[in-house]
């Protein structure tokens, strides 16, 4: 041992091993000889009766003054309970925001969440967490970056919000990957914009406007029928849009009356249909070689949600309907239901929701069987919207 200076430094000869010249004034300091001769400072110490040991720099790059000067500062957060060869790894092991977002997608949401659901992640990651967090380095982020991310997208509070939850979600697997320190979640804390609720459904008197719509332009032939018939679907059984251009004609059971949906957001279900929507898919043509109830022109391959999100905007203009969703469609068959009587738990099965928490709003007391109250909702919006079936035979597809 000795203390390390340019003349011990310079006076060490390489032999072809590997050779340790320890400090004798700092405790955890000394230089490493490589067999080639390359020197470079390192600190070696203990954590949990392990022993760590950490390069500071190769000689030249740093003096020995310099390195002497590192090394007190790094051992003395050692005293202080710390792990600067720890820290040093997660650090490379992390690196950034955007190496964090590529491992996420492929490692935890292309396995757990749908596709429709890692496609509105990517989309959320790539379009605002990538450009204003991506070049920092995952451990870096703080709690301000993350206010600073959400205050940016102020003007759209509902997709903020969900950025800032995907963010969270990030984060809390960054620790689980051991990425960042446990409990350091930086989104912990930030409150969330206030969103405007917006409760949309449609009246009788606008069901028969929109099933009017549909008939006109069914007649005029200006859109794939499978794409009204996608509409009328939605309308009457309350399903999701990816439910039903997913639905194929082994998932109709005409004899339980449901569907049987694998696919669905809450996981595999039933979802209850009645009388109405059973004669409606009997009359509906089955194409030879061709899985879907609803396809594309050709029926090669499932109706897109582009195809019918474009023929939806048609109808509801043709109907006078222009502040209404497609999503309302489900609006509508849950406040139905609600108004049947149903309870909660009827609406929550109905509408195949994961918990009570969104089905509150549609519900009173006492319920009917939920293939009776599918019966009743599809009875009334089929009444008012009227029932023209055409099928692609008709349409000259």
């Amino acid at each position: 041992m000795a203390k390390i200076t340019k003349r011990i430094v310079d006076g060490v000869k390489a032999d072809g091993r590997e050779q340790f010249v320890w400090d004798q004034e700092i405790p955890g300091f000394g230089l490493r000889v490589f067999g080639s001769g390359k020197r470079s400072y390192v600190i070696q110490y203990k954590v949990n009766g392990r022993t760590k040991r950490m390069s500071l720099g190769p000689h030249g790059r740093l003096t020995p003054e310099e390195a002497r000067k590192e090394a007190r500062k790094l051992l003395g957060q050692v005293s202080g309970g710390g792990d600067p060869a720890g820290e040093k790894k997660r650090a490379n092991q992390s690196g950034t925001v955007a190496k964090l977002v590529e491992r996420y997608l492929e490692d935890y949401v292309a396995i757990h969440n749908r596709a429709s659901t890692a496609k509105e992640f990517s989309r959320l990651a790539n379009s605002w967490i990538v450009p204003e967090l991506g070049t920092m380095r995952v451990e870096a982020v703080g709690r301000q970056d993350v206010i600073k991310l959400h205050q940016s997208m102020k003007a759209t509070p509902r997709q903020a919000n969900h950025a800032l939850a995907v963010l969270s979600r990030m984060f809390s697997l960054a620790e689980v990957w051991e990425l960042r320190p446990e409990g350091s979640n930086p989104c912990r804390l930030i409150r969330k914009f206030p969103e405007n609720s917006r409760e949309r459904f449609l009246s009788e008197k606008e069901l028969t406007c929109l099933g009017n719509a549909i008939d006109d332009l069914i007649l005029k032939a200006e859109a794939p029928s499978d794409a009204f018939m996608a509409i009328r679907l939605l309308a009457l059984t309350g399903c999701r849009l990816g439910e039903i251009l997913g639905l194929k004609w082994e998932h109709v059971d005409f004899e339980q009356g449901c569907f049987q949906l694998p696919y669905a957001k809450a996981g595999n279900r039933q979802h209850p249909i009645g009388d109405t929507v059973i004669e409606l898919l009997k009359q509906w043509p089955k194409r030879k070689g061709c899985p879907w109830v609803v396809s594309n022109k050709d029926h090669v391959a499932p109706l897109s949600a582009s195809t019918v999100e474009s023929i939806w905007r048609q109808v509801r203009n043709a109907a006078k309907l222009k502040d209404v969703r497609i999503h309302d469609l489900r609006h509508t068959v849950g406040t139905y239901a609600g108004q049947t009587g149903a309870n909660a738990y009827q609406v929550r099965d109905k509408l195949g929701h994961r918990t009570l928490a969104m089905t509150g709003r549609y519900v009173n007391r006492l319920a009917p069987s939920l293939r009776d109250l599918s019966n009743d909702i599809e009875q009334r919006i089929s009444g008012a919207m009227g029932s023209r079936v055409v099928s692609s035979v008709e349409n000259g597809e």
